[in-house]
């Protein structure tokens, strides 16, 4: 009888220990498979100290906050020419980059050989196209830039496309200027410390490398003339005209300078809904973008689909949506 019982209390153990063990198992896999559905996604945007990172930043915010199961971060990255590099190996799944380069990049012109995985999310902000130089400097055109240092922006950033057409409407190339590849901060350091005769740089203003030097130095533009700027536009239609304010940087007067629209790009081949819901994140939620970037603050949802290069599936239907 003993023997008997024993058997059965064995019997009823093995049992409820088996129950144990399946529901850590299945608590388990329910982690695991928890984990398994939060996908990481990363966009690409450039230096620490440009305008692409806080942006970049801010969208990544932006997405891991609204979208259930991503987290998305910024990349630093070497800015706007090698993003759409970056994006169509995916490397980034998302990327900064300028409309002239992802005009390129789409079509597979120089600076990129074939036709790369890229489609956009949405038109940005405008990027400024700034030529800067000290206020006494005997430069005033862009004709006099022949033989002189120059801090031409990073080796990956979006500047050299505009120089190169900016000194080629002018009987000049890249070879007849002394150019260095810095940052736009370190260029501009460069510039107030008499190591380089201009700085250049592309953002939005006002650009923060270019007020700081503002506050210590008088500075000036380097003006296109008009009929040059014209030519330009005519030939690059993503280019535009931009009249940047004489107080944004304490100017004698306002500056003409060539203008180019910031694009958020995307591999071709990522999910539809995936994009969608990454595009409606930001779009939605747009005035949230907003109050926690200034640059942000010229971003435009009606002018948004208006890109250089066709819109990804999923953001083609977020903004038909919205009509």
């Amino acid at each position: 009888m003993n023997r008997h019982k024993t058997f059965i209390w064995l019997i009823l153990s093995l049992f409820l220990i088996s129950i144990t063990l399946s529901g850590c198992s299945n608590q388990t896999g329910k982690g695991e498979n928890k984990l398994a559905e939060i996908k990481h996604l990363s966009i690409g945007t450039a230096s620490m100290g440009g305008a692409y990172f806080p942006i970049g930043q801010e969208i990544s915010n932006l997405v891991t906050k609204y979208v259930q199961g991503i987290e998305m971060t910024p990349e630093v990255t070497g800015g706007a020419l090698e993003n759409p590099r970056l994006v169509s190996n995916s490397d980034v799944e998302f990327g900064l980059t300028n409309a002239n380069l992802a005009y390129f990049a789409a079509n597979g012109t120089s600076p990129y050989e074939g036709k790369l995985e890229v489609s956009a999310v949405a038109s940005l902000y405008p990027s400024v196209f700034h030529i800067i130089t000290m206020a006494d400097s005997p430069i005033n055109s862009i004709s006099d830039l022949k033989g002189k240092k120059i801090a031409v922006g990073p080796a990956g950033g979006g500047t050299l496309p505009i120089l190169e057409a900016l000194l080629e409407e002018y009987g000049l190339k890249l070879d007849d200027i002394v150019a260095n590849y810095l940052s736009y901060n370190d260029g501009f350091m460069q510039l107030a410390d008499g190591n380089v005769d201009v700085a250049l740089a592309l953002s939005g203003y006002p650009a923060s490398a270019v007020v700081e030097i503002s506050t210590s130095k008088k500075i000036k533009f380097i003006n296109i003339d008009d009929d040059k700027l014209n030519n330009i536009i005519e030939k690059y239609p993503y280019y535009s005209k931009v009249v940047v304010p004489k107080d944004v940087y304490k100017l004698g007067n306002d500056a003409t300078a060539i203008g180019v629209p910031n694009v958020l790009i995307v591999n071709s081949k990522l999910d539809e809904q995936l994009v969608y819901n990454v595009t409606k994140a930001i779009f939605d939620h747009l005035d949230e973008f907003k109050e926690a970037n200034a640059t942000a603050k010229q971003i435009n949802i009606e002018t948004a689909p208006n890109t250089p290069i066709p819109l990804h599936p999923g953001a083609k239907k977020y903004f038909e949506e919205r009509k």
